[in-house]
């Protein structure tokens, strides 16, 4: 008589590359979230990984305790550049090209977990899925990449093709242009002071 083996459920591949990038993002040294990214190639292949922390060599935003966005009072989503942090989609796309790996035609998972007590709940930052931030769009659009996949923790799955991150580049660089465009005066109104 032969023993039968209870069937055991896995993951798809959606799934299991969801929670690689999971697996990666426990390496975060951000103080707001600990993202992960794998990217993966057409045939199913884990290509490279990256999570956010601060580039190699230098002092770990979890190690000093300080975020200058948060000092500051940066709402998510802005003023990236005054973070001291690389991205983990920048550092997957980045550790793809420190060893040679091609990259193009790949998908990329992320994994995203922000720790609730940096993230004004009144403002609702809590509950959506930012994706890629604008940087990082363009980064993913010009290494070739076709797919990002994206798992909030607590929120949900959302993926982007090309296409989309192409049009949501272009619509928050339209939001940019707007807030930047001085703001017209109404007819017969006078300057004060004068």
């Amino acid at each position: 008589m032969t023993t039968r083996w209870p069937r055991v459920k896995r993951p798809d591949k959606f799934e299991h590359f969801l929670n690689r990038a999971e697996v990666v993002s426990e390496m975060s040294t951000c103080l707001r979230r600990k993202i992960g990214a794998i990217i993966v190639s057409k045939d199913g292949v884990e290509l490279s990984s990256g999570y956010v922390g601060s580039p190699r060599g230098t002092e770990h935003c979890i190690d000093t305790g300080i975020c200058l966005r948060r000092q500051l009072n940066i709402a998510p989503g802005e003023r990236y550049e005054l973070c001291r942090s690389v991205h983990a989609e920048q550092n997957a796309i980045i550790n793809a090209a420190r060893t040679g790996v091609n990259i193009v035609g790949g998908e990329m998972y992320l994994s995203s977990q922000r720790n609730e007590e940096a993230y004004d709940k009144s403002r609702g930052e809590h509950a959506r899925i930012y994706g890629p931030c604008m940087i990082c769009k363009k980064l993913i659009i010009n290494a070739g990449i076709t797919k990002v996949h994206m798992r909030e923790k607590g929120v949900g799955v959302r993926s982007y093709d090309v296409e989309e991150l192409k049009r949501l580049l272009a619509e928050e660089e339209d939001k940019i242009r707007e807030t930047l465009r001085p703001k017209r005066r109404k007819k017969g109104s006078s300057k004060k002071g004068k």
